[in-house]
């Protein structure tokens, strides 16, 4: 997968992210949704990206895509920590398994 197709679903990823989740409603000092639900908003996200065996991802393509939506949900406002989770997350669901845009 070339790097503008890494951005472009970074991209993607970060704004399905900001419709579920807003930046206002994960910046607000009121913990409005729990944590198990943030997590289940970010696992709903990555299935929308198809992981399968083929074509896997290597580390470096893995830290692109992770640099890309870590820069994607910066942009969108989101707090660091919010960021530094989603980011976790991703790389560890695209960590051994391809990466394809529906």
């Amino acid at each position: 997968m070339s790097t503008p197709k890494l951005a472009a679903l970074a991209k993607h990823l970060a704004q399905d992210v900001a419709r579920r989740y807003p930046p206002a409603i994960a910046n607000s000092p009121i913990q409005i949704v729990s944590q198990q639900r943030v997590a289940s908003i970010l696992e709903e996200v990555f299935v929308t990206a198809q992981f399968s065996g083929e074509n896997t991802l290597g580390w470096y393509k893995r830290t692109r895509l992770g640099r890309h939506f870590r820069w994607e949900l910066n942009e969108l406002g989101y707090d660091r920590k919010f960021v530094d989770r989603a980011v976790e997350n991703l790389n560890r669901r695209a960590s051994g398994r391809a990466v394809t845009m529906i």
